[in-house]
């Protein structure tokens, strides 16, 4: 395919580079230059949603010329777009296949190491991510606070989505064919708090979604709660959850709501690290 041609307007000469110090091949400093000045159009743009010729060129500090230049390129590539009634430019379609391409590298249980321990060191409790694993939720990272050294190990453990909080969040973002069709099976009851009922069970995925956590209170195991919340990936996909797990005598009703609201920001802040919200 050929890419389009761009319509530029009369070059204005800029103003020269500063010497470099060192060996560099000729135009190695404009080069760079360039590159710099077309990640910064890029990132103006992700700021404000959408500029003029003369907005970014007054932001970067160049000539109106330079500047149109830079969105002839980034638009040739895909990675600007270009409002026809107004003449703003936008960012395309272009970046989100590069972000897409990174997103891909990033590694959740890698990048969620930091959150984990952060929270369960500012909890004292256990934090684990996990992800769908078929009609299962896998923990792929565990990181323990002191008041969780006796905690059992979560790593690894395949548990099941209607009777923990981590899997409740997987469970509510499934597609809804592959949702009603967990929810049409009989589902094992773990203990009398367990949720297996279709009606009552697709009324607590309903409500994770609308609240944007979930909740266990030995749902499970005797004894274990647990709340979670949803990590998303770059295009806000869930990707996984965060959850928090201790026993019910400290995760008490009264305090299970901070408790979420820490959780949330928790999984916000991994969702960051996956690239969401950029």
């Amino acid at each position: 395919m050929t890419r389009k041609q761009s319509q530029v307007e009369p070059d204005a000469p800029d103003a020269p580079d500063a010497p470099v110090s060192g060996k560099q091949p000729r135009g190695t400093s404009g080069a760079v230059q360039s590159v710099d000045r077309a990640v910064s159009v890029l990132e103006s743009l992700a700021r404000h949603g959408e500029a003029g010729v003369t907005e970014i060129a007054d932001e970067l500090g160049v000539h109106k010329s330079t500047a149109f230049r830079l969105l002839g390129v980034l638009e040739n590539r895909g990675l600007v777009g270009q409002s026809k009634d107004r003449g703003k430019y936008y960012l395309g379609a272009g970046v989100l296949r590069l972000a897409g391409a990174a997103a891909v590298r990033l590694d959740i249980s890698q990048e969620g190491g930091p959150v984990c321990r952060e929270l369960a060191d500012e909890l004292g409790e256990t934090v684990n991510i996990a992800v769908l694993d078929e009609d299962m939720a896998v923990n792929i990272m565990q990181a323990r606070g002191a008041a969780s050294v006796t905690a059992q190990n979560w790593l690894g453990r395949r548990t099941p989505l209607h009777a923990t909080s981590s899997g409740k969040v997987l469970f509510a973002q499934l597609p809804p064919v592959l949702r009603e069709g967990l929810l049409a099976r009989t589902l094992p009851r773990f203990t009398a708090h367990t949720i297996t009922g279709t009606t009552a069970l697709r009324a607590e995925l309903e409500a994770v979604e609308d609240q944007g956590f979930a909740v266990a209170v030995e749902e499970l195991e005797l004894g274990l709660a647990a709340v979670a919340a949803p990590a998303r990936a770059h295009d806000g996909k869930v990707i996984g959850a965060i959850s928090v797990s201790g026993p019910v005598f400290r995760l008490t009703e009264e305090n299970l709501p901070a408790l979420a609201k820490r959780t949330v920001a928790a999984a916000a802040e991994l969702s960051r690290r996956m690239g969401h919200g950029f």
